[in-house]
């Protein structure tokens, strides 16, 4: 008779636990390791683009293709979004 530490389960506990969790990419670490850094040292504040264009400019090379579709999907999105809020708005549908 074997036990678990004789024959250990390749997938552990924390593989099961995590398989649900998407996995943050380059972009998503970078831009919240800036924005974290930006919001000791400014304190007073600072815009969305500061945040970005550090993100983006501290990315290696081999990320920012990634990244640029990350931006551009979401910019897309967005527009969607305000077109059919827009829709419904001019139908009356709040």
């Amino acid at each position: 008779m074997s036990t678990s530490w004789q024959n250990p389960d390749p997938v552990t506990d924390f593989d099961r636990i995590m398989c649900g969790v998407p996995a943050m990419s380059a972009w998503e670490a970078m831009f919240t390791e800036v924005e974290e850094m930006l919001r000791e040292v400014k304190p007073e504040g600072f815009i969305v683009e500061d945040i970005g264009r550090a993100a983006f400019d501290s990315l290696p090379e081999s990320e920012k293709e990634a990244a640029l579709d990350v931006l551009f999907y979401t910019y897309w999105a967005a527009r969607e979004s305000d077109r059919e809020t827009r829709a419904r708005h001019e139908r009356g549908q709040s």
